[in-house]
């Protein structure tokens, strides 16, 4: 399977007239998974902690929106089986994993999985990101690249960009779009320390992450990939901006 990472938008994604529609295309474009792996930027926690190996409850892990957002469901199956294949793979001395078994998919995970797979018969697991460390980060990614070769699609789940601060401005920011041109190239050059090193290599860096938590999963994408030598096979599949933000989503291999 490739590994994504993809910029997951907002519960009102899911009214744009755009991007539903480039997220279901790239979903069709895919080899079907056996199940979804995902790294969401709205789940930290040490040490790294595996979500509900059963349907559970969503986590509407957002405030101050219409009802109707509340009312969304993605009832996906659990993955008992993924679970116990991610323990063995990163369980080591001085690196636990726990389980929080009540713990359900964040909007992170159901808001971008309800358009590309919304059908929910495809078994999802949901990890957490124990770090915001980007080389730790993408040694996790390594440690979980064999998934892919057993049908597992590994989503690393943020934002391109991410300053709320856009959505009061208007239009698209000139950090918004610089950063997003840095981050092209790095990509496309294959500059892995300079995107290692993307607060202080990138331009406005610290405007467009004032906190780094939606630009992380793509180091567990990029990890899963190195370790599969693929890092060289990746392309923006989905680029442009919503209220501001780059929506850039890569797919590697």
């Amino acid at each position: 399977m490739p590994a994504l990472y993809l910029s997951h938008g907002a519960p009102p994604l899911a009214d744009d007239p755009v991007w539903p529609g480039e997220l279901a295309a790239w979903a069709a474009d895919l080899p079907r998974p056996k199940a979804i792996l995902v790294v969401s930027a709205h789940w930290e926690e040490a040490p790294l902690a595996l979500g509900a190996t059963r349907t559970v409850p969503l986590v509407y892990d957002f405030w101050g929106f219409p009802e109707h957002y509340y009312q969304v469901r993605y009832g996906a199956p659990g993955a008992p089986a993924l679970a116990e294949s991610v323990r063995k793979l990163l369980r080591a001395p001085g690196t636990p994993v726990q389980d929080v078994p009540d713990r359900g998919l964040d909007h992170g995970a159901y808001v971008p999985l309800v358009e590309m797979y919304p059908g929910a018969d495809i078994p999802v697991l949901q990890v957490s990101m124990p770090t915001l460390d980007p080389a730790r980060l993408m040694e996790i990614g390594r440690r979980l690249a064999p998934l892919r070769d057993e049908g597992v699609l590994i989503v690393g789940s943020g934002f391109f960009t991410h300053n709320l601060a856009a959505l009061r401005q208007g239009g698209i920011p000139s950090w918004s779009a610089e950063f997003d041109d840095w981050g092209r190239r790095a990509l496309e050059g294959g500059d892995v320390d300079g995107l290692l090193d993307f607060a202080h290599k990138s331009p406005a860096g610290r405007l467009a992450h004032p906190r780094t938590e939606h630009f992380a999963p793509l180091f567990v994408t990029m990890g899963a990939a190195d370790a599969a030598g693929e890092l060289d096979l990746r392309r923006s599949v989905i680029d442009g901006f919503w209220m501001g933000l780059a929506k850039r989503s890569v797919q590697f291999g």
